[in-house]
This record gives C-alpha cells, structure tokens and sequence, in this order.
C-alpha cells in the first residue's frame, strides 16, 4: 500500500498571553525540515497556511497534528443553547466568534470561558482554573465539583477510559498540565485553516469530516495528537527545549509509520467502540490520532483538581 502522506506537520501549541519563544511555545516542524518556533499565534497562523497552501499546491498529501483536544464532552453544544449544524462545528464556530487573539498574543480566553459558564450553569461551570485577577462570579481558580450535578462529563470519552494517561480534561485552563486555554485560543485557528480558500476543497478535520476510518478523499487532514503517546520516539536533548524534540520526533514517527503501511489503521481508533460511542466521538467530542486502545497497565486518572 502506498504512503497516505506525502508531508507530516506536527504542531506544538501555546495559549501564552504575551509573545515568547522556546520552552512553552509554538512549535512546527515538517517532517525533514528543522523546527521552527514562532513567538504569536498570529505568526504561525500564516506560516502555517503558506505552508499547507504550497505543499498542496504542489500536489502533496499532507497530515497536520495539533496537541490540543478538538472538541468537549459530549452536550457541550446542546448546553450552549447551539443549534443547525453538527454539534463540534456549532461550537467551533462560537468559539472562533467569541474569542479575541491579536497578533501580540492579548486574547480574552478566560472572558470567553466565563460567558460560556454563564450560559451553561449561571455560575463557575464548567470551565475552571484561572490567575486571581480573572477570578469572577463565572470563573474560578478550582475544581469545582459540578459535572455530575450538571449532566455535562468531566472528560471525554478518551480521556476517561485511561486511552492517555496524564491527559487533562478541556475544561482545565490554567496550571500545568492543562490544555484548555490551547483548546480555545488554538481551535479558531484550525477552523480558519481548514476553511481558508486556498485549502477548503481538500481539507478535512479527523474524524468530524471523515468518520473514524482512513481519510482517503482528503489531501489535507487536521488531527488531534498526543506526544506524550510517543515518547519512545522522541528524546530530549539536553540544549533545546521538550516541545522542539516532540514536534520533530512525532512527525518522524508518522512519515516512518507511513511508509510501513502502520499509519491508515491508526484512523479507525478503538475497535471496540460500540456504534453509539462512535457517533459522539464523530459528532462531538473528536479522537487522538494513534490510540487504538487502553494504555496497558495503566489505571484511571485521578480528577484533575487544584
């Protein structure tokens, strides 16, 4: 079986507040080329969309990885009173409405997730974790206990049934490990990519856009990843930053499982999801590129509270 790709980008993101380079910021890297590390979200919007436009221009095939999650526990949408379209795409689109990011990195992340818990609960669900200068009525610093109460899940279902242990639930968005300010500052850039008029006839989101099966009819594909899933494939050096080495080591890995005809089964997830768990992921709550089952040996994580 020939390679799917022909280019594999792996992207490093960041919701940083102020420009900054190295350790804790934006990283790209095409498989074969060096890293690049860009200071702005802005900035690596464009140097993104140059690169995806010419690789596709040239005819390639290109594989795009974001280490961010791609959608919310299932509900998200329906809470948000959000109608008319598929549910992840309903809340792309008010995320990427709401939020404000100029090219200094100033964006209004924690405003935008206390208008959504205002909308949803009238109080500090379900997004959490802020500096004490963000601190509101409709925002706290911690975990605040309410998923059950409220019939919106903590975590997806990837991430509750230990597919990646250490992986921190959306709703988290400051202290670390926590990836939801990536989620919303990094999802209106995906959503502005894959709609962008030099991509959009070719582009699909994994698996929203492509079902959990091998995305054949697309040349350009958006996925969720994971480096930590890969960590035997990546190694540090003791000179440049963690998220350097993980950008380039991942996009290595998925050009060698390419070329060993181990990349397409990747596309269908866990087997063993029942036709209804495919349909949430599918519709809402999106899948990690590379996770076909529980990790061995590994037990449920403990909440993620502070």
């Amino acid at each position: 079986m020939p390679p799917l790709f022909d280019t594999y980008v792996i992207v490093d993101w960041s919701a940083n507040s102020v420009p900054k380079r190295r350790a804790d910021s934006i990283w790209i890297c095409a498989h074969g080329d060096e890293p690049f590390n860009v200071p702005t979200r802005a900035e690596a919007k464009i140097r993104l969309e140059e690169l995806l436009a010419d690789s596709v221009a040239g005819g390639q095939r290109v594989l795009v990885g974001f280490d961010f999650p791609f959608g919310y526990p299932a509900g998200f949408a329906q809470k948000l009173g959000l109608t008319g379209t598929p549910p992840w795409r309903a809340v792309w689109d008010e995320i990427a409405a709401e939020l404000e990011d100029d090219d200094k990195n100033g964006n209004n992340r924690f405003a935008v997730a206390a208008r959504f818990n205002r909308r949803i609960s009238g109080g500090t669900f379900p997004f959490w974790g802020c500096p004490a200068s963000k601190v509101g009525p409709y925002l706290g610093t911690t975990f605040h206990h309410e998923h059950e109460k409220n019939g919106l899940g903590e975590r997806r279902l990837i991430d509750e049934r230990d597919y990646m242990p250490g992986a921190q639930p959306c709703w988290k968005l400051f202290y670390n490990g926590s990836v939801g300010g990536q989620a919303l500052t990094g999802i209106p850039v995906v959503r502005s990519l894959r709609d962008n008029p030099r991509l959009a006839a070719v582009a699909r989101v994994w698996p929203f856009e492509t079902g959990l099966r091998t995305p054949l009819d697309a040349r350009l594909v958006f996925a969720e990843v994971y480096p930590s899933l890969w960590k035997d494939r990546w190694r540090q050096a003791v000179d440049q930053p963690k998220d350097k080495a993980q950008v380039r080591g991942v996009a290595r890995h998925f050009f060698e499982l390419d070329r060993e005809s181990a990349l397409a089964p990747l596309f269908a997830g866990d087997p063993s999801l029942t036709a209804a768990e495919r349909h949430r992921v599918e519709t809402e709550e999106a899948w990690t590129l590379g996770v076909t089952a529980r990790h061995p040996g590994s037990k449920l994580p403990k909440r993620a509270e502070i």
